[in-house]
């Protein structure tokens, strides 16, 4: 991108300053480390970890990836190594980089929640917190947050009581009505909105008569999704007053921009990091160039149009 164009592709998300609106999704991203061969990770506007957990998670059993028309079902079943090993293993490598850090975390219950964004909070290269609300409440009987708007409010405001960092809520598509979420996730105290998370899907081996995962089902990503995440996004953008960040299926320049003439305030690129690992500096680099061949100042004069 050219430093004297008069384009400004920055963003804010709650107290978080982003130089471009393009971030890296959580799951596809690994730490970020992994990544650094292929993608200079200063001009990314940031990316989000491997969703953590307190302790090391080991996940689902094997087969747990499977490929699907214009898409792919994953049951990976959050494995991660931990927070403590976070700290110690990944962070200082990425203390070195401008880039912004969003940890994405999960729980099975409140308490685990409040204790992890706790300890994140204490961390000053994190720059936001991304919470992953579709996991099952073991306090409500395996009930998902994401799923009933009273407990994710009640979730997300005990998260907001120990951080002032930039909270980031994702939501989960697989819910009856994604702005009855969306309004208790901004009520609870999110500073932004990512949505959407996967959808529940299912592919047969016709050779073995079964299921190709082990866990039976898993979440589907990729293009297949993008149409009916967008709407999602269209509806959420129209519900709440603060910033929606678009994630679903997005490959392409494209694909970006149609979230943001919905009214996204940025984007996460997920799915496509596995087949071009350099997809998100394709996509920043031709973003600020639509901007410059549209005369837009930023994308903030799209994301406004259908606000």
């Amino acid at each position: 991108m050219e430093k004297d164009s008069n384009v400004d592709m920055s963003v804010k998300l709650g107290s978080m300053h982003c130089a471009n609106p393009v971030i890296a999704a959580s799951g596809t991203f690994a730490y970020g480390i992994e990544f650094s061969p292929f993608v200079d990770l200063n001009v990314l506007g940031g990316f989000c970890t491997k969703g953590l957990s307190i302790k090391p998670k080991i996940g689902n059993s094997f087969p747990r990836m499977i490929e699907t028309a214009s898409g792919m079902l994953n049951a990976i079943g959050l494995e991660n190594i931990g927070l403590e090993r976070f700290v110690d293993e990944k962070l200082p490598y990425l203390e070195k980089f401008k880039t912004r850090l969003i940890v994405n975390f999960f729980g099975n219950t409140i308490d685990e929640y409040v204790e992890l964004a706790s300890e994140l909070s204490k961390l000053p290269r994190v720059d936001a917190l991304e919470m992953n609300v579709s996991c099952p409440n073991v306090e409500k009987g395996g009930v998902r947050l994401s799923s009933d708007p009273v407990v994710l409010k009640e979730v997300v405001e005990s998260v907001r009581k120990v951080t002032k960092k930039t909270l980031i809520v994702k939501l989960s598509p697989n819910v009856k009505d994604i702005t009855e979420v969306a309004l208790a996730a901004e009520e609870g105290g999110a500073d932004a909105l990512s949505l959407i998370n996967t959808f529940v899907g299912l592919k047969i081996d016709v050779e073995l008569r079964k299921p190709w995962l082990a866990n039976t089902t898993g979440g589907l990503s990729g293009p297949a999704i993008k149409p009916l995440a967008l709407a999602m996004v269209y509806e959420a953008v129209r519900s709440v007053k603060i910033p929606v960040i678009g994630v679903g299926g997005i490959a392409s320049v494209q694909d970006a921009l149609e979230y943001f003439i919905a009214g996204a305030s940025a984007i996460q690129i997920g799915t496509a990091n596995y087949i071009d690992p350099s997809i998100t500096m394709k996509v920043i680099a031709g973003l600020f160039e639509y901007c410059k061949e549209n005369n837009l100042k930023s994308l903030a004069e799209l994301s406004s149009l259908n606000r």
